[in-house]
C-alpha cells in the first residue's frame, strides 16, 4: 500500500468520524473462558490462546503469559501504527523490527512484599530501522508512531478502569 492508496482508504471513515463523531466510538472487547489447570482460553477471533501462569509463578511455561501477551500487543500495534505512518509520510522502510522489554519483580505477583508493585515496573519499546530516511524524518516517524499507536498510549495515560462481577446463571 502507498501513501495515495492509504490516504483513500482513511479519507472517506475521517470525514464520516468528522460529520459524525459518535460513529468513531467503537468497543472493542476480549474474552475468554477458564481452562485446564490454572489457564484462561482467550478467543481472539482469529484462534484460540491460552494464557496461564508464567513459569516465575508456577506455570509449565506451555501456555501464554499474559504479560507476554501485552507486550506483544504493544510489538502488533507500534508495527502497524509504524508501517502506517512511514506509508503516509512517503518514508521507505527496507526492514523494521520491533522488540518490547518489561520488567517485573513477581514478589509483587505473589503477595510476598507489598512494598513491590504488581505489573511492569519498566517497558522499553525499541525500533530498528533500515532505511535511507533523514534524522529529522526519523524523529518524527517515531513521535507520529507513538503518538498514533494505541497500545502505546494506552499504557503511557491509563484509562479509567473498572472490574465488576455477575452471578452465572442456571
Amino acid at each position: 500500500m502507498n501513501a495515495e492508496e492509504l490516504r483513500s482508504v482513511q479519507a472517506p471513515l475521517k470525514e464520516q468520524y468528522r460529520e459524525t463523531p459518535a460513529a468513531a466510538l467503537i468497543t472493542l472487547s476480549a474474552q475468554g473462558r477458564m481452562s485446564e489447570g490454572v489457564s484462561c482460553k482467550i478467543e481472539t477471533g482469529k484462534a484460540g490462546v491460552v494464557a496461564g501462569l508464567h513459569p516465575a509463578t508456577g506455570g509449565s511455561g506451555l501456555a501464554a503469559c499474559s504479560g507476554d501477551m501485552l507486550l506483544e500487543a504493544l510489538v502488533a500495534c507500534a508495527g502497524v501504527t509504524l508501517s502506517a505512518v512511514a506509508t503516509a509520510l512517503g518514508i521507505e522502510l527496507r526492514d523494521a523490527s520491533l522488540r518490547a522489554e518489561g520488567d517485573l519483580d513477581f514478589r509483587g505477583t505473589l503477595g510476598l512484599s507489598k512494598e513491590v508493585p504488581v505489573g511492569f515496573q519498566n517497558i522499553r519499546l525499541q525500533f530498528t530501522l533500515d532505511t535511507d530516511a533523514s534524522e529529522e524524518q526519523l524523529a518524527t516517524l517515531l513521535r507520529l508512531t507513538e503518538r498514533y499507536c494505541v497500545v502505546y498510549q494506552t499504557l503511557a495515560s491509563p484509562p479509567a478502569l473498572a472490574v465488576t462481577r455477575k452471578r452465572a446463571t442456571a
